[in-house]
């Protein structure tokens, strides 16, 4: 690892003084919540901000807040221990709570945030797939003004956002999951939940009796950004939960996906294991539906 080069160290106080900030450093400056991916890559070389803009002290955006109306709100600094713990979450979201509860370790979790992890746009980013199949949003803000945006619509590559220019993420919401639904998100790496997800597939689904009503699908690791598998979910609709059916689906995904090998895994491991987890995932996401 590099010696951290000099960077101003910023402490705003409101989102507004924050993108002021932001906006006047241009590309020299970097907006730092957690700071796990930010501070790694600065380490090796990777990224050399002149300004890092920390969002600490912002009040407000460490929020947590559920609503049996407007569903769950995660703020910008919220971490990913606080999310994995909270009480609504674990009782409402418990896929959202477990995807948190399984990214990297302990010290990660207590410093790193769910938003940035969105952020950082790894196609292996173990939040964003539980995320995107129950359906949720982005606020941004920023000198433009505010906005909302699909988180589906988010991820642009590896790396890439939807973010313009002087923008940040305030929060995330999850919308209520409907009656008779359930999330559930599985993944495998090379050291356990040390290492970057190899593989990793997020499931919602909601059932109507023993019948799958609908299924949101997605696959983390396989391709430039978060996938969804349109066609493994289409296959699954009317249908009851059964081994020949999850197969098939299984089977599908793996063709909706577009592996590589990299030092995570081989392209042909990911093509093998696609398929049994995203098979799994939506028998785990139909068991929750059924449960509730």
């Amino acid at each position: 690892m590099k010696r951290l080069s000099y960077f101003e160290y910023r402490v705003p106080k409101t989102v507004e003084e924050a993108i002021e900030l932001f906006e006047s450093g241009g590309a020299d400056a970097r907006l730092m919540a957690g700071g796990t991916d930010l501070l790694m890559k600065m380490k090796h070389g990777a990224m050399t901000p002149k300004i890092l803009i920390s969002l600490k002290k912002i009040d407000g955006l460490d929020t947590i807040a559920f609503s049996e109306k407007t569903g769950l709100t995660i703020g910008a600094t919220a971490l990913l221990a606080d999310v994995a713990s909270h009480p609504d979450i674990v009782e409402h979201y418990p896929a959202v709570a477990e995807a948190a509860r399984g990214t990297a370790n302990v010290q990660v979790r207590n410093m790193g945030t769910v938003v940035g992890n969105l952020c950082n746009a790894s196609p292996a980013a173990d939040n964003a797939p539980t995320l995107l199949a129950m359906g949720a949003t982005v606020h941004i803000q920023g000198a433009g003004g505010k906005r909302d945006l699909p988180l589906e619509e988010f991820f642009k590559g590896p790396g890439l956002t939807a973010l313009r220019g002087a923008e940040m993420v305030t929060s995330l919401s999850v919308p209520l999951p409907p009656a008779g639904a359930g999330a559930a998100y599985l993944s495998l790496s090379a050291r356990g939940k040390l290492d970057c997800t190899a593989v990793g597939a997020a499931a919602m689904v909601t059932m109507k009796g023993d019948v799958c009503d609908d299924v949101r699908l997605f696959i983390a690791s396989c391709g430039p950004t978060p996938l969804r598998a349109p066609g493994a979910e289409q296959i699954m609709r009317g249908k009851p939960i059964s081994d020949d059916i999850l197969e098939k689906a299984g089977e599908i995904a793996t063709g909706e996906a577009s592996p590589i090998t990299d030092l995570r895994a081989s392209a042909d491991y990911r093509t093998r294991i696609i398929a049994v987890l995203a098979g799994r995932a939506i028998k785990a996401a139909s068991k929750r539906a059924l449960a509730r």
